[in-house]
């Protein structure tokens, strides 16, 4: 496996799999554009050689295929598999014991390895100014650190299986922070870098972060592990790299991964606080400006010919989105023994990972009557009050039958057999007033909002329709279109508030109930209806990142029952822009002209893109 970020590089350059970016790239939008290109072409990693105004390469795009991606752990990724089926169900070591007592000794790989008495590799020393200073989207605040390795433990705590590392971006230039001598650290809910920091606002102790960049493929993949809280992420690096973790402490006391291109050193602040932000995020949207901590640098130390690893986020699929993929196929031997009854859990990519999460699980409870969402409901309440899964805002859990097998992964045929099914009279169940996700503005509050369950079990009640050929017109309705079966979007007048569009819905429905619309159990408000059925995954996205159920859920023929809400027909989703969202991510108009020119002159990039 591969000891270094080079190592990796130098594999993936002599498999046809990386490109060397010679000409000088300016990381003032400029690398982000070309990686973007390159990243939608499908096309190989990029190691840009000259960065405008450091001396430093940089690296992107390493994950931007599953297929890359497999590759790049293709001697750990089984074993890592079999030790979580172990973990999974230990009787079965008992039964094929000659198939897993090969993997048991790359179990001692999770332990980390320290150097007592010397650094195991020579360091240098530079600044914040003289990294890649990669900002990526317009409106971005400053330069970022977009692949961190955010390492930290509990005051006094020295044992480093009590560490956490989180992937928690870096705001490192832009805003207030004094240049070279502090930086941003953004921190999302459900993340164990909060947990240290409540912790370290009760104790004398300084609060020494350090922030890893580079290393093995496996190192920054771990920092984005779900790893059970009392479980270090390190010790998924040593597995997935097939390598022990090493590490050694610097004279500050700050503790330096050994096998990291760069290490970021500092204290952050404990109850001061400075504005982060925007960035362009992986919603599709820009995070806003929010007061964040924020750590005053210590030292910046870099490994010989150290390469920077960044990467580029914006609306999905990006390079990101192969991290999700890794993830199941680590984990998906776990999820009946965390989720007891479910057989498949999907966050859906396209739709920003945590506002829409499909789910199948067996119900099991009343077997000899009418079959009506009962265990399902237990099942999808557990989901929703577990760790990352938590922060789902619309989840929808179908009942995985022996007549209807069905599975979150094929989300097309998963909407149209849960739209077959679900009444809208007694599907829907609502938590209000709660958190959702960070860079989800579609809330009434900054991490503040609702969620919905949507579940469905049953005999299909319903024939799903595509053709609007005879749907009526209506003042309000602009354009019309059909995203996928049973679906209706429409292209309404924009957004002006909730008094004004409660009664634009009202007017609406009460044409819509003169309408058979009995193939049609789901209608999207939108602004943009051709948008949406040019490409399922835009239906997603628009439906599910602009909406939020408390609020933007209407219904034909809704009622309220004993404090239980729904509708007697169509279930209404209003996912246009809202004023209190934030703006759309979009590209520089110079810099995607002047990339343009250099992908026309036939420079390195020549017949990718």
């Amino acid at each position: 496996m591969h000891r270094s970020l080079k190592d990796a590089a130098i594999d993936l350059e002599k498999s046809g799999q990386l490109i060397r970016v010679k000409e000088a790239v300016s990381g003032h939008l400029e690398a982000a554009e070309i990686h973007r290109r390159i990243f939608d072409a499908g096309g190989p990693a990029l190691l840009f050689e000259k960065i405008e105004g450091s001396p430093f390469m940089a690296l992107s795009n390493l994950y931007g295929t599953f297929e890359r991606t497999r590759y790049l752990f293709r001697d750990t990724l089984r074993k890592v598999q079999q030790l979580m089926e172990i973990k999974a169900n230990p009787a079965n070591a008992l039964k094929r014991p000659l198939h897993y007592l090969p993997v048991v000794p790359h179990a001692i790989k999770a332990l980390p390895s320290k150097s007592f008495f010397k650094p195991p590799i020579s360091f240098g020393k530079t600044s914040i100014n003289q990294l890649p200073l990669i900002k990526s989207w317009p409106m971005d605040g400053g330069a970022f650190v977009t692949m961190p390795q955010v390492f930290t433990l509990p005051p006094g705590e020295h044992n480093i299986m009590k560490s956490n590392i989180g992937m928690y971006r870096i705001q490192l230039t832009g805003n207030d922070y004094v240049d070279n001598e502090e930086i941003g650290l953004h921190y999302q809910l459900h993340r164990g870098i909060g947990i240290h920091h409540q912790l370290y606002n009760n104790s004398p102790h300084p609060f020494k972060c350090s922030v890893f960049v580079g290393g093995p493929p496996a190192h920054a993949f771990s920092a984005i592990m779900p790893m059970p809280e009392n479980l270090s992420e390190l010790t998924m690096a040593g597995l997935l790299a097939g390598r022990r973790f090493r590490y050694w402490t610097d004279p500050k006391g700050h503790t330096l991964s050994s096998d990291a291109d760069f290490v970021i050193t500092g204290n952050i602040q404990k109850n001061l606080k400075k504005e982060e932000g925007p960035f362009g995020d992986h919603l599709g949207y820009y995070s806003l400006t929010h007061d964040f901590p924020f750590m005053k640098v210590d030292d910046v130390y870099h490994k010989k010919d150290a390469i920077w690893h960044f990467t580029v986020v914006g609306r999905p699929p990006q390079e990101d989105s192969s991290f999700g993929y890794l993830i199941h196929e680590i984990v998906k031997d776990l999820t009946p023994q965390e989720f007891p009854g479910a057989t498949s859990i999907h966050a859906v990519d396209a739709a920003g990972v945590h506002p829409l999460l499909l789910a199948t699980a067996k119900d099991r409870y009343m077997p000899f009557r009418e079959r009506v969402p009962e265990e399902i409901l237990t099942i999808a309440n557990r989901i929703i009050g577990s760790g990352q899964t938590s922060l789902a805002k619309f989840l929808l859990i179908a009942a995985d039958e022996e007549d209807a097998p069905i599975s979150a992964k094929n989300i097309p045929a998963f909407f149209h057999h849960l739209l077959e099914r679900i009444d809208w009279r007694r599907d829907l169940h609502f938590h209000t007033k709660t958190t959702i996700d960070t860079l989800d503005y579609s809330g009434n509050g900054w991490n503040a909002g609702s969620k919905v369950i949507m579940a469905c079990r049953g005999p299909v009640i319903r024939k799903l329709g595509s053709d609007l050929t005879n749907f009526p017109s209506h003042r309000i309705i602009h354009k019309i279109s059909c995203p996928s079966p049973g679906v209706l979007a429409l292209q309404v007048n924009k957004w002006n508030g909730y008094a004004e569009s409660r009664e634009e819905v009202n007017a609406l429905t009460d044409f819509l109930k003169q309408q058979d619309l009995s193939q049609f159990p789901l209608i999207v408000l939108c602004d943009d209806a051709p948008f949406l059925s040019s490409q399922f995954n835009n239906f997603l996205w628009v439906t599910f990142t602009r909406a939020n159920p408390a609020t933007d859920l209407y219904g034909v023929g809704e009622f309220t029952q004993d404090k239980h809400w729904g509708c007697a027909g169509s279930l209404i989703i209003d996912a246009r822009i809202k004023s209190h969202h934030a703006p759309v991510l979009e590209a520089d108009q110079k810099i995607s002209s002047k990339v343009d020119s250099l992908f026309k002159k036939g420079g390195s990039l020549y017949g990718f893109v």
